[in-house]
């Protein structure tokens, strides 16, 4: 079986290392055009330089989306643009228009195309068409279900599925509601996220009918249960959706999918689904996943149309900057509000999360405080357990 790759998104430089660092073989990043995730940083030609060094030396791959639809003012720049990227050797671009691997023909450009989920594929035939003129992969649209999936696969070509995300509430991003609403493009880059709004609800009339407010949006992605059965389907690739992400949920997302991808390639016939961490993913976001198109059609249970509570997450308290061993000490940059007497966890991308007891709480001038209340203050708590720098600290949720 060849390796399956897990492939984590990143908004910028710094999410790019902490991707690779807990556990990303490949990250998809954007440069400053030409990208789908206009209100992300994105990268500079010098940043992804800098990105996929650190990626290739840490055995990791970059891939760079250059996947909008391209309109007749679009192309400006668009060839030096692609040379500049097989200079900075990404492994390959992530595109939905088509004419672009002509482009990299007709110009002697060697990198590699990966075929966007803009493109909605949703069967074999297409799947076979992109493979004989030149496409290497496939990224799958999110509606894809598990049948469909295994049809495209036996095509023997890569394929790409998301397995956990947002989804969009047109097929695999092609929507117009923000350019009819806000004339902001979607698919060049400037989607205002229209299906995340709510709205009042009237009859023919102009009369309100409902004290309700109305939504058009889908609950999220995950897959984390069927994890296993992509895996023996033969996907090349899986991918978590969300570049404009924190590190926190990138790194948390990337963990547990890692640690479960790991547990059921080394050791299938004893694997088990651990709901605990089902519950680390739940909590990383505010919005409620399911499995969406793979076992079956969504249905009203499936979405958000009446009524929703998404709560700002507030769990992420700290990054480990340090451990002293001599005081027994991790020094941490502060996110969130804690205080001492706290039960909090600890993880990082080599070990099992662990709960503290916050004891103290002491700040660079070696005083004692009782609260940490500043957002990105340097401070030490004590810890008997050895950490390491970029471990991340919590609530700790799992004695609820």
């Amino acid at each position: 079986m060849n390796k399956i790759e897990l492939l984590a998104p990143a908004g910028d430089l710094e999410k790019l290392k902490w991707a690779i660092f807990y556990g990303a073989d490949a990250v998809y990043i954007g440069g400053k055009n030409f990208s789908l995730r206009a209100n992300a940083t994105n990268f500079t030609i010098d940043e992804i330089k800098e990105g996929v060094k650190y990626a290739h030396e840490n055995n990791a791959k970059v891939y760079v989306t250059v996947n909008i639809v391209f309109h007749e003012d679009d192309f400006d720049g668009l060839i030096d643009y692609l040379k500049e990227l097989e200079n900075a050797n990404v492994d390959a671009i992530i595109a939905s228009d088509i004419f672009i691997l002509d482009l990299l023909k007709e110009n002697n450009i060697k990198l590699e195309f990966h075929l966007s989920t803009q493109a909605s594929t949703l069967n074999n035939e297409a799947a076979k068409f992109y493979k004989k003129i030149g496409v290497k992969r496939v990224v799958l649209a999110r509606e894809c279900d598990k049948e469909t999936i295994k049809a495209i696969i036996n095509e023997k070509i890569d394929t790409e599925v998301f397995i956990h995300g947002a989804m969009c509430t047109c097929f695999s991003g092609r929507c117009l509601l923000s350019n009819y609403m806000t004339n902001r493009d979607s698919n060049r880059g400037g989607c205002a996220q229209v299906c995340r709004w709510t709205f009042d609800l009237y009859d023919e009339y102009k009369k309100k009918v409902s004290d309700n407010e109305f939504a058009i949006s889908p609950k999220d992605l995950s897959l984390l249960k069927y994890i296993p059965d992509l895996i023996d389907m033969g996907v090349t690739s899986l991918k978590i959706e969300g570049r404009m992400k924190s590190i926190y949920y990138i790194a948390t997302l990337v963990r547990i999918y890692r640690m479960v991808i790991d547990k059921y390639i080394s050791d299938k016939e004893n694997y088990k689904y651990d709901k605990k961490l089902e519950k680390e993913l739940y909590r990383c976001a505010n919005r409620e996943t399911i499995d969406q198109y793979f076992n079956s059609f969504p249905t009203e249970k499936e979405q958000y149309y009446i009524g929703r509570d998404e709560v700002s997450n507030q769990d992420f308290l700290g990054v480990v900057l340090d451990y002293d061993e001599k005081a027994k000490e991790i020094i941490l940059e502060q996110r969130n509000f804690f205080k001492k007497g706290d039960i909090i966890n600890i993880f990082g991308p080599n070990k099992e999360s662990f709960n503290i007891k916050v004891e103290y709480i002491k700040n660079t001038e070696e005083e004692m405080i009782d609260a940490a209340r500043h957002p990105k203050e340097i401070l030490r708590i004590p810890c008997m357990k050895k950490v390491e720098k970029n471990d991340l600290i919590r609530i700790n949720f799992f004695d609820e």
